[in-house]
């Protein structure tokens, strides 16, 4: 028998149902409602079984079965349309943010997808409605047409900020009572049942009682889903709403709850003047109900839409004082609102953490996965013995939990940047194989996160690679963005290379109009393709024109910085570009703020200090070393050194005194028998002689003869607190202040003879987890200090890092074979 689908047209507003191979139109009339039927009770429909309606036939963008799918579960199809339309508001998971409609099943288990106006209540046209449908809603022949079409090509996700994070609560029966659920079904309301209703309203008036009040909402709320609409723009029901506010404090908790329940069924907008007063009341009474009415109430905040941070505060407090007695189900239902909320107090997350690890074996995957992305949207981090907790269950279980759930554990690992490697060789073994059923967001904080923890599994990026040519054109500018800069990043070039850069430089010409709002992203794209040698020359002179720059200036990013490494990279590495350019001043002030920072965090690195203090004691003095940033818009220090064709250094760095008149901060203390032993004619070639009759005994040893010295070798002796005590200090000890000089700096001819030199003293984060791969920027920082003609010398961390504990000599025979050996 044919299935018959009606669909009624409120106000002047045309509404129709998706089309199924099922379906066979059904003659009738058309029913308006008007003011001229808002003091009458709603029009009977026809006894016969036949509606009097009329059925128009076409797919409509915001019509789909109705079923809640996990974010990452399965694939749907949704317009280009959609996907390029999402909004980012600067945090790693609210990223995927649209105005979601609200969604109530129907007595034909059709879902139709509304939005009301935000000025009236009238439902907005649907050509202003966004597009979305399942893969479910699609007819056999369009799903056979698009797997013969790139298969997966174009299957995507549809991801629903309010449903999708909800999963958790179908885990145990304990979160009915602290949640909404939206699944539960109610008896159906007759529109006669609802007429009668109204037509009390309209008698008894303000007599109403507070319970009838709230039993008539719990009864209004229950009519399906199209006739919301003309219930709002009642008369009647807004007088039902005027004196609900009027008796507000006469309600009990319960049926304060029924009627915030049946706001959430009805989808009042968030933005009615009198949910204000139902927040109000909600914070008055806070501190007299329970945890699993607080929780509930936050919840139904939380579905309706509407922000209450005052109210979040109050219950928040409440909880800080009860936290120890939190069930599992109360835990996690809190971490979900804490998340929704964006923030909690440090010292509670702090506690939270504890229970959770408490908990953590009894724990579901789901639950894991809420937690996770809970208090990664509060900003606030799971301890690290946790996390490692966590990736041990889930290394486990990974083959069982779901996409979005792993998504979201892979959050809180990039958030703590903790690495846990069973957990990453697992994903390894997980991921490349559902890939297809993960939608383009999903996928992108997977590879998000492995650029986040430098983590680069080859299964994993050749996966998503091959992957993208099919699912570009459902990315966001911000997928594309970071998309592109996982793989600069991390450094790595796939098989597919070509395919996979050509797709993404071409979503981003399409998407120039969402760069406007987002500019960040444009920038992060620009420079993950320089990291891959690649320079879209007509996307680079936009970026760096005057209207991208003056469009930067409003940004809650800093941007400048990024623009002046693009605009390094691009004056090296592409000499026949002859687009737009930084302008000098600005070169010039992004380069002080830079050096400014560096200098800062070099004081910090202790690996840095120690081969700089080396090195100039091994070259001969500060002027034949220079630390400083050879290229400023990589952002990083380098040791520079200059050799002659004789491989002698070039004291080329003018600005540092040859020989200071005053020792060093590690140098000798000056004390009164120091001074009489040289001005009795102690040189840096004679031996101290040992005073037998001198109540206190010197001991002196001998230091063995370094090689490749510049300057006066090593033959000297040192005091036996292991500082030698060479010709040069001696020199500077004796001589008066006046007499300091300075060896005149080579001539430019020299430096053009000999060998510049560019030392980098690598730490852990320059490299690749677990690897000796460099990353995205340092290998570009390499690249073009090479062609701009320096030899680069590395002091890698599992060579250096070693030394740093070992004996002053070894250290110099390490950085004496690195140097010298370079320029071989």
């Amino acid at each position: 028998m044919p299935t018959r689908i009606i669909c009624r047209r409120f106000a002047g507003r045309s509404c129709s149902a998706a089309a199924f191979s099922t379906t066979t139109k059904v003659p009738g009339k058309r029913m308006f409602f008007g003011k001229a039927e808002e003091d009458q009770s709603f029009q009977k429909a026809e006894k016969s079984s036949k509606p009097v309606v009329t059925l128009r036939l076409w797919t409509p963008s915001e019509y789909r079965v109705s079923f809640h799918p996990s974010a990452y579960a399965g694939a749907k199809y949704v317009s280009d349309k959609e996907v390029s339309c999402s909004s980012d508001d600067g945090l790693i998971e609210d990223d995927y943010r649209r105005i979601g409609a609200k969604q109530v099943q129907n007595t034909y288990s059709i879902t139709c997808s509304r939005r009301l106006s935000s000025t009236k209540n009238t439902l907005l046209d649907l050509e202003s409605i966004k597009s979305l449908s399942t893969q479910a809603s699609l007819t056999p022949s369009i799903r056979q047409d698009l797997a013969e079409d790139g298969g997966r090509a174009a299957d995507v996700e549809a991801y629903d900020t309010k449903e999708d994070p909800r999963a958790f609560q179908k885990e145990r029966p304990e979160y009915e009572s602290l949640s909404y659920n939206r699944a539960k079904l109610l008896q159906p309301l007759s529109i006669e049942e609802s007429s009668q209703i109204l037509q009390d309203v309209a008698v008894f008036k303000s007599s109403l009682k507070p319970q009838t009040i709230a039993g008539n909402f719990f009864r209004l709320s229950s009519l399906p889903a199209e006739q919301h609409a003309s219930l709002k723009s009642n008369n009647r029901f807004t007088m039902l709403c005027r004196y609900a506010v009027e008796n507000i404090r006469l309600f009990d908790i319960s049926e304060l709850l029924t009627v915030l329940n049946a706001f959430v069924r009805l989808a009042i907008l968030p933005t009615h003047s009198m949910l204000k007063v139902y927040e109000s009341e909600c914070c008055r009474r806070a501190w007299d109900v329970g945890l699993d009415q607080l929780l509930l109430v936050a919840d139904l905040w939380r579905c309706l839409g509407r922000g209450v941070p005052q109210y979040l505060e109050i219950m928040l407090s409440y909880v800080s004082l009860h936290w120890q007695d939190l069930s599992i189900p109360q835990l996690v239902q809190l971490v979900y609102i804490i998340g929704e909320g964006r923030k909690a107090p440090e010292d509670l997350m702090k506690n939270l953490d504890n229970l959770v690890l408490k908990y953590l074996n009894s724990l579901s995957l789901e639950e894991v996965g809420a937690i996770c992305l809970g208090f990664f949207k509060s900003s606030h981090g799971l301890s690290e013995h946790t996390m490692r907790k966590i990736g041990d269950k889930v290394s486990v279980h990974m083959a069982e939990m779901s996409n979005y759930a792993l998504v979201n554990v892979l959050k809180m690992f990039r958030y703590t940047h903790v690495d846990h490697p069973a957990f990453l060789k697992q994903l390894g073994t997980v991921v490349p194989p559902r890939l297809p059923t993960i939608g383009a967001q999903g996928v992108m904080h997977i590879t998000l996160a492995c650029s986040a923890l430098h983590y680069l599994d080859e299964r994993i990026m050749n996966a998503v690679a091959y992957s993208m040519p099919s699912r570009a054109t459902y990315c966001r500018s911000k997928d594309v963005a970071k998309f592109l800069w996982s793989f600069g990043c991390l450094n790595y070039e796939p098989p597919n290379a070509e395919e996979f850069y050509a797709c993404l430089e071409e979503q981003l010409r399409t998407k120039m109009h969402e760069f406007q709002k987002f500019p960040e992203h444009f920038l992060t794209s620009l420079l993950a393709l320089a990291f891959a040698k690649r320079f879209p020359k007509d996307l680079i002179d936009r970026a760096l024109g005057p209207k991208f720059i003056k469009l930067i200036s409003g940004c809650k990013f800093d941007l400048h910085k990024d623009l002046f490494t693009l605009d390094g990279t691009v004056e090296i590495e592409c000499p026949d570009y002859k687009g737009n350019r930084l302008a000098l001043q600005l070169k010039q002030e992004v380069t002080e703020m830079l050096w400014n920072v560096a200098k800062k965090e070099t004081y910090l690195r202790p690996e840095v200090t120690e081969a700089l203090s080396l090195l100039e004691d091994m070259l001969g003095g500060p002027q034949y070393v220079k630390s400083h940033m050879i290229l400023p818009h990589t952002r990083s220090i380098d040791l520079e050194i200059r050799l002659d064709p004789n491989q002698k250094p070039l004291p080329f760095h003018s600005e540092a005194a040859a020989v200071t008149s005053e020792l060093k901060e590690s140098g000798v203390s000056l004390t009164d028998d120091l001074m009489n032993r040289l001005l009795k004619g102690s040189s840096g070639n004679q031996s101290p002689v040992d005073d037998a009759g001198s109540k206190e005994e010197t001991c002196i040893q001998k230091r063995p003869i370094q090689q490749g010295r510049s300057l006066s070798t090593w033959d000297h002796f040192a005091f036996s607190d292991g500082v030698p005590l060479t010709g040069a200090i001696l020199k500077a000890l004796t001589k008066p202040k006046t007499s300091c000089e300075v060896p005149d700096p080579p001539a430019s001819g020299q430096h053009l003879a000999g060998t510049k030199l560019a030392v980098q003293v690598s730490n852990r984060n320059h490299y690749g987890y677990d690897s000796k791969h460099l990353l995205g920027l340092h290998n570009l920082k390499r690249r073009q200090l090479r062609q701009i003609g320096y030899t680069v010398v590395e002091m890698p961390f599992w060579e250096w890092f070693p030394l740093l504990r070992r004996s002053r000599s070894e250290k110099l025979s390490y950085l004496h074979h690195k140097v010298f050996n370079s320029v071989l």
